[in-house]
């Protein structure tokens, strides 16, 4: 036996040492410059020179090894199998590749040690798939502990090696690297090498007499490695020249061409970008074929000045191009660069500002301003039109309880739908939230302004169907007509209001004309609410009570307090006249805290099992001391808490969920018990329910008083009960007129009612109980 490490120390070709040495040295210098390279680049550049930094250090580190071991010139005669030898190289530059992508473009300590590892065990990898390729009368035993201690210090130097790429910069970025990469490579092929023994075996003489010649591996090796090497370092270079290069004539913000005897010779890719065509189909063209001047002749370069022009093929009236020339020397000939600057956007930006003052931004209609001058315009023209007021129906319901994002889609879709049903001369604007007013021009007759709105009406039930899309909406139309309903702009539009105001008030979802009946309506409306806002004062406000019974017994359990107005002159307003003013108008909130005072002071006096029940208006929500109030009306009068019940619609949540949850949280802590009145309609959600413990619902009369002969409003009323069953809540059924009607509510199995059928509203049901109570005390 002896030692390999002998055999290179004292039997080798010196001359294949040196250029192994130098094969090594070059090899980790292209690594680090490649690498250094990529930490430069965008990502998909990089991961091409990552492929490239793999194959030359790969390479590189293989030719070391096998230019070392051909340098052995010993006694025994030594081959190798070239499939085993291709194979390392490949295993080399496999590891080094993940090697690399591990490492990462800004490199830690903690990547770097990760990364060493992997270059150690690719190249102990391809070092043992090298010395298993040898060919020779002997076999090959291996000192596995020296191998590790070979692998262990390779490992420590390509850390210290890609630490050093790391922490340095500048030149001392590739050779302070490319030093502890030439160690890493030495120290574990001689390390390795010194664990390695050749034991002669004679039998194996076959295997090598089969073997072809090695010494065209030498200079074959020597040569692809090297000019790998070069080709690396030269690509290196010449992709940031080129790169660097591209990238300052595509900096430019201009499109640029360079044109020589009127031919284009090179364009970059803003010019395509803006001709809508690839950069190749430019060259060879003349500028004359893309380009015209303003006033449509045919472009010529200018000598040394900017023209204006556009684009030939460009029907933009906005369109509009400024292009300079200049004369350069390009590729040793004399040449001119075209810089072509679009000046459209400065244009369009100039139109976009004049039409975001007179359009609404949302919808691109009218705005009110706009509006205005065009209706001033139509009034000095004396020329009969039709003005159109419009308002949607529902939409605030719809906004709150779907969101914004859904309110502005509608509010487009309306809009395109107006825009759609008018004349090109017709003016449309939204003037507010969900407020549009339509000019329509050349009316001859109230008939072109009753078609005008039918067909508005009509496209929109088509496009929104209340019956099949929650979020559709219903719009009522107001009409007034130039000049018979006014010939200034402020009547006119007081005029449409008053018609649009009829329109609502006749069911919404149609169109009203206006005319004088509509103005004394409108008179008659201001005076109510005058008269309504000085109502408590004047004491014309009265309470009466409509009592609640269990429905098994027709005991009473409590009475629900209803207002009632009593007008001066007017005699007894409705509750369903003035209510809705009221909320209006803001009144509610004065006229419900009155309301809840004076129930509470009444119903102190009434006997201990009985309560009193009291509307709350969704606007009294708003009244951010509602708790407070209620604790003062209890306060005042002496009532307990749990007497008083407090009736709110699932209204009162679309606002201000929050705020409105916060509210009767505080007031049910409070001991006072709330319910929700007429569940069934309107928006009702179960989320409402789950959100917040009612004490007690109440089912809408208008499905009770169709239980005898409604099947569908009997199963609406089953359900309810069924859900407050669940819910653990009683349930109350309002509007109870007959005993049918009853007998029907106590077989479903609902507890409280009230109605007509127990009793009508009253004043104070226990007023001639107290007078004789008083008296027999006195």
């Amino acid at each position: 036996m002896f030692s390999v490490l002998e055999c290179v120390v004292y039997q080798h070709d010196p001359r294949l040492v040196l250029i192994a040495a130098l094969v090594c040295i070059l090899g980790n210098i292209c690594l680090f410059v490649v690498l250094n390279r990529s930490t430069f680049c965008v990502e998909t550049r990089r991961r091409h020179w990552l492929v490239v930094a793999a194959i030359a250090q790969g390479v590189g580190v293989w030719a070391t090894h096998f230019v070392a071991m051909l340098a052995y010139r010993g006694s025994m005669p030594i081959r190798f199998d070239m499939s085993l030898t291709l194979l390392s190289v490949a295993i080399a530059i496999g590891f080094f590749w993940c090697s690399f992508r591990l490492l990462g473009k800004a490199p830690t300590l903690r990547r770097s040690a990760a990364a060493a590892a992997i270059a150690a065990a690719g190249v102990g990898a391809m070092h043992s798939t090298g010395m298993a390729s040898i060919i020779a009368p002997a076999r090959v035993t291996i000192d596995h502990g020296t191998a590790l201690v070979a692998l262990l210090l390779c490992g420590l130097c390509f850390w210290a090696s890609f630490a050093a790429f790391a922490r340095t910069s500048g030149w001392r970025r590739v050779i302070a690297p490319a030093t502890f990469g030439v160690l890493a490579v030495v120290i574990l092929h001689f390390t390795a090498m010194s664990a390695t023994t050749l034991v002669p075996d004679p039998t194996r003489g076959a295997a090598l007499d089969a073997a072809g010649s090695r010494e065209w591996l030498v200079p074959a090796i020597v040569f692809a490695n090297l000019a790998l090497i070069v080709l690396a370092l030269f690509g290196s270079l010449i992709d940031r020249w080129l790169t660097d290069a591209h990238g300052l004539a595509e900096a430019t913000l201009e499109a640029l061409a360079i044109t020589h005897d009127g031919r284009i010779v090179e364009v970059n890719h803003q010019l395509a970008a803006l001709l809508g065509v690839s950069p190749g189909a430019l060259i060879g063209s003349a500028p004359a074929d893309w380009f015209v001047r303003l006033d449509g002749t045919p472009f010529a370069a200018p000598n040394g000045h900017s023209v204006e022009a556009r684009l030939r093929s460009s029907v933009d009236e906005d369109q509009i191009l400024e292009i300079a020339t200049q004369t350069i020397e390009y590729r040793g000939r004399g040449c001119q660069v075209l810089a072509i600057r679009d000046l459209s956007d400065r244009k369009r930006a100039q139109r976009a500002i004049e039409h975001m003052a007179s359009h609404d931004p949302l919808t691109d209609l009218a705005n009110r301003a706009w509006f205005v001058h065009a209706l001033d315009r139509a009034i000095a023209a004396r020329e009969p039109f039709a003005l159109l007021a419009l308002d949607l129906d529902r939409f605030k319901a719809v906004n709150d309880i779907f969101g914004h994002a859904a309110g502005d889609d509608i509010l487009c879709r309306v809009a395109d739908l107006l825009r759609a049903a008018v004349r090109g001369d017709d003016v449309v604007a939204r003037v507010g939230g969900d407020e549009f007013l339509i000019i329509q021009s050349a009316v001859s007759t109230p008939d072109d302004a009753r078609r005008l709105a039918s067909r508005i009406l009509e496209n929109l039930a088509v496009e929104m169907d209340v019956a099949r899309d929650p979020m559709a909406v219903g719009i009522s139309i107001g009409v007034a007509l130039y000049p018979q309903d006014g010939d200034d702009a402020e009547t006119l539009q007081r005029n449409a209001d008053t018609a649009l105001y009829r329109a609502k008030n006749n069911g919404r979802g149609g169109a009203a004309f206006f005319d004088q009946e509509m103005d004394a309506v409108a008179r008659e409306r201001r005076a109510l609410e005058h008269d309504l806002r000085h109502a408590i004062t004047r004491g014309e406000l009265r309470l009466v009570f409509q009592p609640l019974v269990a429905t098994a017994f027709g005991s009473i359990v409590g009475y629900e307090a209803l207002l009632r107005w009593d007008h001066a002159t007017r005699g007894e307003v409705p509750p369903d006249d003035f209510i809705p003013i009221a909320e209006d108008i803001g009144a509610i909130v004065q006229i419900g805290e009155w309301v809840l005072r004076e129930a509470c002071t009444i119903a102190a006096g009434w006997p201990e099992n009985i309560s009193v029940a009291v509307n709350v208006s969704t606007i009294q929500f708003q009244v951010p001391n509602l708790p407070a109030i209620v604790r003062d009306a209890l306060d005042r009068a002496g009532l307990a808490a749990h007497r008083l019940e407090l009736e709110i619609t699932e209204t009162a949540f679309l606002r201000n969920r929050q705020s409105a949850l916060k509210a009767l949280h505080e007031i049910r802590a409070m001991g006072v018990r709330v319910a929700m009145d007429d569940f069934g309609t309107g928006y009702s959600s179960l989320s409402n329910l789950k959100a917040f413990p009612f004490d007690k619902i109440k089912i809408d009369k208008s499905f009770v008083s169709s239980i005898d002969d409604d099947a569908a409003a009997r199963s609406i009323v089953r359900a309810i009960i069924g859900l407050g069953r669940s819910f653990n809540m009683p349930i109350v059924a309002e509007g109870v007129e007959t005993e049918a009607q009853r007998q029907m509510l106590l077989d479903e199995g609902c507890p409280q009612a009230q109605g007509f059928y127990f009793g009508r509203p009253e004043a104070n049901p226990f007023a001639g109980a107290l007078s004789d109570k008083t008296r027999s005390e006195g």
